[in-house]
């Protein structure tokens, strides 16, 4: 059994926009209030995180967990990235944290956080961390499951996705191939980056998210990386078919 927590589940901005008066910024509606996207995974009493935003902090004090055992990175954006640093009271209390990122994304981390994946000259209060480098057709064992990472594109950028038996985190995707998409069969939860009702250069619109979908067939897809141009979260909720929905932040499912 795993526990599936969607600690942030908008795009880049978060939703309320600052500054925006779009009604769904606007909305009173707790689950139209959305985070930088990130997934708290947990099995075994281990926990797993799939990107580390700049809402890490927040999301962890509301979804509290009292170890981290690792951090699975999709790409070097900053809204999947820029709370690496947040790792640190995890680090204190029990050491070095696994990290698992494709070489690209490593060499990025390592640019932007050399006090914490640089052993040399180590700043004492920063943390430390076993870098693990991911191929896109070798699969990783993770806390007893195997884990298969899932190739797609954010326009030009490559993007990972991750496989946990029957459960699959695709987020950020605007294309994917036909050898990436043999590994989404027979899934019973899909999760999936779906942007707005609008076409997007590098996103997934509602209708492209929809169409793959369908192709995929899963038992059920969690529609997350939301704008606030997508709609009030009540309203497009009912459009949906009766197997998709909008996952929102704090949604915790097990599987």
């Amino acid at each position: 059994m795993k526990q599936l927590i969607f600690l942030g589940t908008g795009t880049s901005q978060g939703i309320p926009v600052i500054g925006s008066q779009n009604p769904v910024c606007l909305s009173s509606n707790l689950k139209d209030k959305r985070l930088r996207c990130s997934l708290l995974m947990s099995w075994n009493n281990k926990n797993h995180v799939i990107d580390c935003g700049p809402d890490f902090r927040q999301q962890i004090l509301r979804n509290p967990i009292d170890t981290l055992d690792a951090v699975l990175f999709t790409h070097s954006h900053a809204d999947h990235t820029a709370g690496f640093d947040d790792i640190r009271p995890f680090f204190f209390r029990q050491g070095s944290i696994n990290i698992y990122s494709t070489i690209d994304v490593y060499k990025n981390l390592n640019k932007r956080f050399d006090y914490i994946i640089n052993d040399k000259n180590k700043y004492p209060g920063a943390p430390s961390v076993n870098s693990i480098i991911i191929k896109e057709n070798e699969m990783f064992k993770l806390s007893g499951k195997w884990v298969n990472p899932i190739k797609a594109m954010h326009d030009k950028i490559p993007v990972t996705g991750y496989r946990v038996e029957n459960i699959a985190y695709m987020t950020d995707i605007k294309t994917i191939n036909y050898k990436s998409k043999l590994k989404l069969r027979n899934l019973d939860v899909l999760i999936l980056s779906c942007l707005r009702v609008e076409s997007h250069p590098s996103h997934l619109n509602l209708e492209e998210a929809l169409i793959l979908i369908n192709e995929l067939k899963p038992k059920k897809t969690y529609l997350i990386h939301i704008s606030n141009l997508m709609g009030l979260h009540d309203d497009v909720s009912k459009k949906l078919p009766e197997n998709v929905f909008l996952a929102y932040d704090n949604l915790c499912i097990s599987c």
